[in-house]
């Protein structure tokens, strides 16, 4: 396993296996065991996943040590403010099990996410964090929250992949020395990615999965990937990416794919804003 870190010292596996849409607590459970004995450490979670119980107890009977393991979670909207953020991290703590969170990030840069950050500035300089960080947040929000705070965000967690590749936001990362993490490295399989002729191709050529491919791309980035698989065979596939180089003729040919915009959830539409606004739990 290879690592990223972040500007406080503390190091972060470039693979880690993500739990959104698991909300069954069996299946949630299982799917972190399997991940834990496969040889992952970073487990990402977040509060509207509703799982934060199940992935709690997964590491407790995994017999992985708990300092071995990196977890990450997220307030979300609803607990937006100095108080509520720092609530809702007890809360998570309680869920999980534990008396500190690797990384806890904010979900959405919306509504009082500036109180909320002041939160986890508090819970940070107490100990009960180890890092905290931003999620889903575009280069102009990102750089008024490093000229705006003392501690920065020392994660952005964003959707990054072929064909929605961010270099902008990766830019503005690398100048305020943030780590970039990657949502759905895969796209959600929109535009048929697997069966992309170019990804198909550079698979072939280095014998590999077009899958390997794709993540190995965002890893030369500098991107910590998180692709979620309840299967045990994509699992050992997705973390077995660091036996092969993409050349730069590779990259160069990824690099074509970008659309500009996400296919997902587009933060720039107010009716998603919307949407977001009134999704609580």
């Amino acid at each position: 396993m290879e690592y990223r870190e972040l500007y406080n010292g503390i190091k972060v596996p470039m693979v880690g296996i993500g739990v959104y849409q698991i909300p069954d607590y069996e299946e949630a459970k299982s799917t972190v065991l399997k991940a834990l004995k496969i040889g992952y450490r970073l487990i990402d979670t977040a509060q509207g996943y509703m799982n934060e119980q199940a992935i709690g107890d997964a590491i407790r009977e995994s017999g992985v040590p708990r300092e071995e393991i990196f977890i990450t979670t997220k307030v979300w909207i609803q607990d937006f403010s100095y108080e509520g953020a720092m609530k809702a991290t007890e809360l998570s703590m309680k869920r999980l099990g534990v008396d500190y969170i690797d990384l806890m990030l904010l979900h959405q840069p919306m509504g009082d996410y500036i109180n909320a950050w002041r939160g986890l500035e508090k819970l940070y300089q107490d100990g009960k964090l180890k890092a905290i960080g931003m999620a889903n947040c575009y280069p102009h929000v990102l750089a008024d929250l490093c000229e705006t705070f003392g501690v920065k965000p020392m994660l952005n967690q964003v959707e990054m992949h072929p064909f929605f590749q961010q270099e902008l936001n990766i830019e503005t990362m690398n100048h305020y020395n943030i780590v970039p993490e990657a949502w759905a490295p895969f796209d959600e399989g929109k535009r048929d990615i697997f069966n992309n002729p170019i990804l198909k191709q550079i698979a072939i050529k280095h014998e590999k999965s077009t899958a390997q491919i794709i993540l190995r791309w965002n890893i030369q980035r500098g991107v910590i990937v998180i692709p979620k698989s309840v299967h045990e065979e994509r699992m050992i596939q997705n973390i077995d990416i660091f036996d092969f180089v993409l050349s730069p003729e590779d990259m160069s040919e990824i690099a074509k794919l970008d659309v500009g915009k996400s296919e997902i959830v587009n933060h720039f539409d107010p009716k998603w804003i919307d949407a977001l606004h009134k999704w609580n739990f």
